[in-house]
């Protein structure tokens, strides 16, 4: 199957490390709400030789995000493959005193975003695409209570379409990522040792090893 790779939540992180080792073999289409950082993932991208799409959008936008799948429909006609990387940290808080604004933007990130996004991807993947998502919900863990119950509604979603396309496609993935040394981690664990954690780029390596691209 021809066509780009969609990253969302392309500009830090494992989106951006994905972005980085995908790009010399595919197009790659960068969306994330931070211009500046996609721009420098451009460069990264154009010294492996490869080439991307910036796409500075917030995903939690309906109109932005067809727009964007109506973008890559007009010019590709489908998508090989899409990593949905974007997701909302919320602070770490007891449950019994999470603050409302950072429940509300979890729930619109991490779960009513994703629902939308799959909707919208899923014709461009067609039969023969693939769609990865990543576990780290860390659900029932002290303090996670907004991320874990929002990062857990993501992955219920992902697991029930992968189910139902089974037999028909596009193909849907769960993958489980190793700790990684990124800032979420370190606001979420503040001094921890960051030695033995794994690169972001390690880890994208690995990740992209699970996957069939052939």
């Amino acid at each position: 199957m021809t066509g780009p790779v969609l990253i969302t939540g392309a500009s830090r992180g494992l989106g951006a490390a994905l972005a980085e080792a995908l790009s010399p073999a595919f197009h790659i289409v960068a969306v994330a709400r931070t211009t500046g950082a996609l721009e420098e993932l451009d460069d990264r991208i154009q010294a492996k030789g490869g080439s991307a799409t910036l796409a500075p959008m917030d995903v939690t936008q309906p109109e932005a995000m067809a727009t964007l799948c109506r973008g890559i429909h007009d010019r590709w006609g489908n998508l090989r493959l899409w990593l949905h990387c974007a997701v909302h940290a919320a602070p770490l808080s007891p449950a019994s005193t999470v603050d409302a604004k950072d429940w509300q933007k979890s729930v619109d990130v991490n779960a009513t975003a994703t629902a939308r996004l799959i909707s919208y991807v899923a014709p461009l993947l067609g039969t023969d695409g693939q769609a990865v998502f990543f576990d780290d919900a860390r659900g029932g863990s002290k303090f996670f209570g907004a991320y874990g119950a929002t990062k857990a509604a993501q992955i219920a979603l992902a697991q029930s379409w992968a189910a139902e396309t089974e037999r028909t496609g596009p193909i849907v993935r769960i993958l489980q990522p190793k700790p990684m040394a990124t800032a979420t981690r370190a606001r979420f664990f503040p001094g921890e040792d960051r030695d033995p954690l794994t690169s972001t780029a390690d880890e994208a390596a690995r990740l992209i090893g699970q996957l069939d691209l052939g």
